[in-house]
């Protein structure tokens, strides 16, 4: 699970001012407010956004839709004209912003453009990719661009143990492209981007927690985060992907040997309140579990974000989970949306 590290905080926290500090008192503020009333009330602007660079992706891993090529919804390219438009209305409340939803974000060809254009404007950035593309070249980019968080998904240290959640992809190149990036960090005397080994704990990886640990020691990572896995079909796991390890499931084995979700799906959910995710084509969607945008509560390519952010889609999605979380399909099978307070 994601750690709080000095560095990084203190990056982020460097990124405050005082409209982004009074924005996000008045979210948390209307949040527990909600919670107290049982009605949702909005106040401020997200804190925090993903925006999808691309749904296209190189790997075809087993639990993601864009691996499956499962999508109802188009593949395409954010653009990065649409991008700017949207954080210059957003950029003066907003701290985080996370470039990614599906696919492999350095697919899109302006990627690290659009990491410059949000660092010049101080807020704090992250991507998460499956490290394919960091080249020598991409990986000095990718430094000079003023990223702050790099997240590279590494879910085995042996090439036999890895292709089986990342089928397709190379360990090999995977650690090359985490090198790259560590050289030009020291190259460049950058302290960023804070480079993160992401490990998917999966049944057939389990037995590597301590060697992904060491890997990482070794290639110099900042960090390790150990994130639990999301099976669509968790009661009988056809794919034998969650692991023995309870800590790093998101599942409880029932007696009959099918599983159920740990999270009690209480009605609220912080995420509603304080992020939202936006798709390459300008839909606004809940969360990162609307993988298909199933749930748009609105178009950026017909309205502004803040006019959506207070429409009666996004009141009336408030308005069923607190009234009924469970019965949200999106929901049914999440595991966050609790602020790291209540966790």
């Amino acid at each position: 699970m994601p750690q709080f590290h000095k560095n990084d905080i203190l990056n982020l926290l460097s990124k405050l001012t005082l409209r982004r500090v009074w924005n996000g008192t008045k979210v948390w503020s209307s949040y527990q407010l909600s919670k107290l009333s049982g009605k949702p009330i909005q106040w401020g602007y997200p804190v925090s956004i993903s925006f999808e660079p691309t749904t296209s992706c190189n790997l075809r891993c087993p639990e993601c839709p864009s691996g499956l090529r499962e999508f109802t919804r188009p593949t395409g390219m954010l653009e990065k004209n649409f991008f700017e438009k949207t954080i210059d209305e957003l950029h003066r409340e907003l701290l985080y912003l996370i470039f990614y939803f599906q696919g492999e974000p350095y697919l899109n060809p302006d990627f690290l453009k659009m990491v410059r254009y949000a660092s010049a404007k101080k807020i704090y950035t992250a991507t998460s990719t499956n490290a394919h593309y960091l080249n020598d070249a991409k990986a000095k980019e990718t430094v000079q661009s003023g990223l702050d968080r790099l997240i590279i998904s590494i879910d085995g240290t042996t090439q036999s143990v890895y292709e089986q959640y990342r089928i397709g992809g190379q360990l090999n190149k995977v650690l090359e492209g985490a090198k790259n990036i560590v050289k030009w960090k020291k190259e460049l005397k950058s302290k960023t981007p804070f480079v993160v080994f992401q490990f998917l704990v999966v049944k057939p990886n389990e037995h590597q927690l301590e060697e992904v640990k060491q890997l990482a020691k070794e290639i110099g990572a900042d960090d390790v985060w150990f994130k639990t896995a999301q099976v669509y079909d968790y009661e009988n796991d056809p794919n034998g992907l969650i692991p023995a390890i309870s800590k790093y499931s998101r599942y409880k084995k029932n007696g009959d040997g099918s599983y159920t979700p740990k999270n009690a799906l209480k009605n609220h959910c912080w995420k509603l309140w304080h992020a939202n995710v936006i798709t390459w084509d300008g839909l606004v969607v809940p969360c990162c579990f609307d993988k298909d945008a199933m749930h748009q509560l609105g178009n950026l390519k017909t309205q502004s974000f803040k006019q959506v952010w207070g429409n009666d889609n996004y009141k009336q999605f408030r308005r069923e989970l607190m009234t009924s979380r469970k019965n949200i399909d999106i929901c049914a099978n999440c595991s966050e949306g609790l602020s790291v307070w209540e966790k």
